[in-house]
């Protein structure tokens, strides 16, 4: 299950990273870097905080084939994507990457019997790292710090919802969907409803 997990995750994440590089008109090595980036950066970071070797990508290798083959394939598709239609499948696919790392990274934290709160923002880190990764590369400040509308948060609370149905006893396949419906669904409201999270401090003046 964690296998499929993270394939769904890196696939998502690829995707996001190859159309930011793809707006910013890099070549094929950097479409091909962020879109790595992107896709390897929360798990790499999970995998060195939890002392877990060899690294995920680098047990896995058929992973770094997926993403080369999504670069080689899926530039050329892009440029003919509409803008509108490529900021919608942008968002799509971070949300649903998001939910997917932030879940595998809360299973593997937890399998390691960690405390509870460490659990939680191991999968938080996981989710959201490589999103910063891919915006710092793109000379962006990353969008979980500007935003305003939540990310990490969704993230925070899709990986509580995780740990309770695990809790309660509820199937493994279960309590994954739940952690990354939870997290994917409430980033997907937060853009639809446009919900902010006022800065702070409030009064704050320029």
């Amino acid at each position: 299950m964690l296998t499929i997990i993270e394939i769904g995750a890196i696939i998502a994440f690829a995707i996001s990273g190859l159309i930011e590089a793809a707006r910013r008109r890099m070549d094929i090595v950097g479409v091909f870097t962020v879109a790595f980036v992107t896709a390897f950066g929360g798990g790499t970071l999970r995998d060195v905080l939890l002392e877990r070797r060899p690294l995920f990508w680098v047990q896995h290798q058929e992973y770094v084939w997926l993403v080369l083959g999504l670069t080689v394939i899926g530039s050329p598709l892009l440029g003919l994507m509409r803008h509108r239609w490529a900021d919608r499948v942008m968002n799509l696919t971070d949300a649903l990457g998001l939910g997917l790392f932030a879940v595998s990274g809360a299973a593997l934290a937890m399998a390691a019997e960690m405390p509870l709160i460490v659990v939680v923002m191991m999968g938080v880190v996981t989710g959201v790292f490589g999103g910063v990764l891919r915006d710092v590369l793109c000379n962006e400040i990353p969008v979980v710090f500007q935003d305003h509308r939540p990310y990490a948060l969704c993230a925070f609370v899709g990986c509580w919802i995780f740990i309770g149905f695990d809790a309660v006893g509820a199937e493994p396949w279960l309590a994954v969907i739940a952690g990354a419906g939870t997290t994917t669904g409430l980033r997907l409201l937060a853009l639809s409803m446009d919900w902010r999270i006022p800065p702070w401090p409030r009064n704050m003046e320029d």
